[in-house]
């Protein structure tokens, strides 16, 4: 039996699977540097999958903070506008590969990520073509909302805390902005491995969450002293690592928060624009941590797939969705909510 829709065709029973190439993908793209209202959607031509190159039909977007950060103007490197793309976390289906490409098929679920330059390769849309080290396997069984909200957050809570930071059972570690997407993650992260947790956010509205998400302990920032709540919590002693969101003049104060024969600083993210202050102490060691240099390498890019994909499997993550909105049409709303930082965990726009 056949069926068919749009512009896919796919066969059923034991007859052999072809596929026709759509002619369009519904694309967001910016124009101008801005709030979320520069985001628009255009139709725009889609080419078959040249040389190691795979087409895969969008399921689920995962919005990140880096996004807003590109769109407005404070990423790392900026957008080329006008037409630029957005986005680079996504889980999805293959739908077709090119020439080369062996290690997916047609019909594999996948997460989307590793080393995409969003100006051009933006997986905002309803279909996109990749290069296939853009794209990882996702265990089959995991749905498309939990895929979206994951590839990123464990990725990086994993290869900064572990890889970077040195992270080891029984170590505790400082989690900054913890109700964010990764840091909710990293929360199980550490408790996969047998650390201790200790989670900061800003308000007593989110503290409940991050217990329930497995914090060992919750420091309220806007009512309490970090390194006072730290080291009561550790009986004098401090925490092992710092997993920082941050940056900035901060920096100074977190050191203080670690164990006293030195103990290490990993700082993921700069949400604090202004100049960081750094501490003396003997031993400290600070690190900046970018996840593509652990991704976009075939060895980091294998160990940290297979340790985000075991956690799933297994259930130790389960990543807390803030909100799923319905569309790309949506995609302004999603960003807005983002934005507002009134959230816990991954905001995710289903397609």
């Amino acid at each position: 039996m056949t069926t068919t829709t749009g512009s896919i065709t796919a066969t059923t029973g034991t007859t052999k699977r072809e596929a026709t190439t759509p002619t369009t993908a519904r694309t967001v793209f910016f124009d101008e540097i801005g709030g979320p209202e520069v985001l628009g959607i255009r139709e725009v031509e889609l080419t078959a999958p040249g040389p190691g190159e795979v087409l895969i039909r969008v399921e689920a977007l995962g919005l990140n903070r880096a996004e807003a950060l590109f769109r407005s103007g404070g990423y790392y490197y900026q957008a080329t506008v006008p037409g630029s793309r957005l986005g680079y976390e996504a889980a999805g289906i293959v739908e077709q590969t090119g020439e080369g490409v062996t290690e997916f098929t047609a019909g594999d679920t996948v997460f989307t990520g590793p080393g995409i330059e969003m100006s051009t390769q933006g997986v905002y849309a309803d279909r996109v073509v990749l290069p296939a080290s853009a794209v990882v396997p996702r265990p089959a069984d995991v749905d498309a909302v939990t895929g979206a909200a994951a590839w990123l957050t464990y990725t990086t809570a994993y290869g900064g805390m572990i890889e970077t930071g040195g992270l080891r059972p029984g170590d505790h570690v400082l989690i900054t902005g913890a109700s964010s997407g990764v840091g909710t993650a990293a929360i199980q992260v550490a408790r996969r491995i047998g650390a201790v947790p200790v989670a900061t956010t800003r308000t007593e509205a989110k503290k409940r969450q991050l217990l329930d998400i497995g914090a060992a302990h919750v420091v309220v920032t806007d009512e309490e002293d970090v390194v006072k709540e730290v080291k009561r919590f550790t009986g004098g002693r401090g925490v092992e690592l710092v997993f920082d969101a941050f940056g900035g003049p901060g920096l100074r104060t977190l050191a203080e928060a670690l164990v006293p024969d030195g103990g290490s600083i990993v700082v993921y993210g700069w949400l604090d624009p202004r100049p960081a202050e750094l501490p003396w102490i003997a031993g400290l060691k600070i690190h900046m941590y970018a996840n593509f240099a652990l991704t976009t390498t075939p060895g980091g890019r294998r160990r940290s797939t297979a340790f985000l994909n075991h956690g799933l499997r297994d259930g130790a993550f389960r990543p807390p969705i803030a909100e799923v909105f319905d569309g790309l049409d949506r995609i302004q709303d999603a960003h807005r909510l983002m934005e507002s930082n009134t959230h816990t965990g991954k905001i995710v726009v289903k397609l």
